[in-house]
């Protein structure tokens, strides 16, 4: 990191008008860093598996049931499948040390709330893997 940083600090020192190709390089690096950040969140919650070749049904891997092929469900931990694989649900994350989370399982949702009263919801910043 601290390299990528150096590379991004030379560059800006290189102002001069004859060096545009310069700005251009850092422009390239400053996306393709942004992309490389941002790989980790678009796939991070998911994962997939083959197939068997001729399967006319396939079987989660959580709950062992079985489904039709084409079809999507939710399993007993809220994943959301596929014969092809699952993807997790997101979780709240970034919210106040005084608040908890908790999965309602029966509405595959979550609820961020005060330890001390869990009536009182509590704000989140967004989700997470």
């Amino acid at each position: 990191m601290s390299y990528v940083l150096y590379i991004f600090d030379a560059l800006q020192k290189n102002t001069h008008t004859q060096n545009q190709p310069l700005t251009a390089i850092m422009k390239c690096l400053a996306l393709a860093l942004l992309l490389c950040a941002q790989l980790s969140l678009l796939h991070g919650a998911c994962y997939f598996k083959p197939m068997k070749p001729g399967a006319t049904e396939c079987e989660d891997t959580v709950d062992h049931t079985k489904h039709a092929i084409g079809s999507t469900w939710r399993n007993s931990r809220c994943d959301t499948c596929s014969c092809t694989g699952c993807c997790n649900m997101p979780r709240p994350v970034s919210f106040p040390d005084d608040c908890m989370m908790e999965l309602d399982k029966a509405q595959c949702k979550f609820r961020v709330f005060k330890k001390n009263d869990p009536t009182q919801l509590c704000p989140f910043a967004g989700v997470g893997k």
